[in-house]
């Protein structure tokens, strides 16, 4: 294993990679750490390359004041975990990394060979619905021990993701806990406008499938990537 630390200017973003193989690079979602990756990497990482990193604000990665946590310096962050390890990779996001793998594909589509979107949604059209979304988080992180500001990470502010969402070309594969409801609708957005070659749903488990179910899921995304001869 070989951990780094690279900047996004002020911002430290940390993280780990170990493996050889096809490039896999995985982003948490939001309030979670590097960590929930653990036991899924450790599987994949027998035959690939994997990264591990902490989004800003969370895990071991700097935390900038708030106003500094929105879609554009996360995807900044993104782009110097791959000045680190390499591209083009398969991005594994779950929930607002999906997201964010997602926007990180429609701005540099010749560096990401794939997705993995597990448990992610494509954000909002309608304004009313961004800012129920929204509020949920502020509520949520009222009770979290968060850096102040990180809430803003995972608030909506447009539809620009899933207006464009038909202009993603990467192979895509979805992977979802049957119990996790509130995702579900997003895997039939995703399989209309999305290139889904296959999608993943685990019995008994919800949204947080890759750490409950990390060695199917780890073998899924094995075989998908497997198919795609990278």
């Amino acid at each position: 294993m070989t951990s780094f630390e690279v900047h996004n200017g002020e911002v430290s973003i940390v993280g780990e990679t170990k493996g050889t193989g096809p490039q896999v690079v995985c982003i948490n979602g939001w309030a979670n750490s590097r960590d929930v990756w653990s036991d899924l990497s450790e599987n994949l990482c027998k035959d690939h390359q994997v990264t591990i990193w902490d989004l800003r604000g969370h895990g071991e990665s700097g935390a900038p004041p708030p106003g500094n946590y929105g879609r554009e310096e996360a995807l900044k962050d993104i782009s110097a975990v791959l000045d680190q390890v390499g591209r083009p990779c398969v991005l594994v996001g779950h929930s607002l990394g999906g997201y964010l793998s997602l926007a990180y594909a429609l701005e540099n589509p010749d560096e990401v060979a794939a997705l993995v979107l597990v448990a992610a949604g494509p954000g909002f059209r309608k304004a009313e619905a961004r800012e129920e979304w929204n509020e949920s988080v502020r509520q949520a992180a009222k009770n979290l021990d968060l850096a102040q500001g990180a809430e803003e990470l995972s608030m909506h502010v447009d539809s620009y993701v899933i207006d464009h969402l038909d202009d993603i070309r990467a192979p895509t594969f979805l992977v979802l806990g049957e119990r996790d409801k509130r995702f579900a609708a997003s895997a039939a957005v995703f399989e209309k406008y999305l290139d889904v070659k296959e999608t993943l749903v685990v019995p008994d488990v919800g949204h947080m499938v890759h750490v409950k179910a990390s060695d199917e899921v780890a073998q899924a995304v094995r075989n998908f990537i497997s198919d795609l001869d990278l």
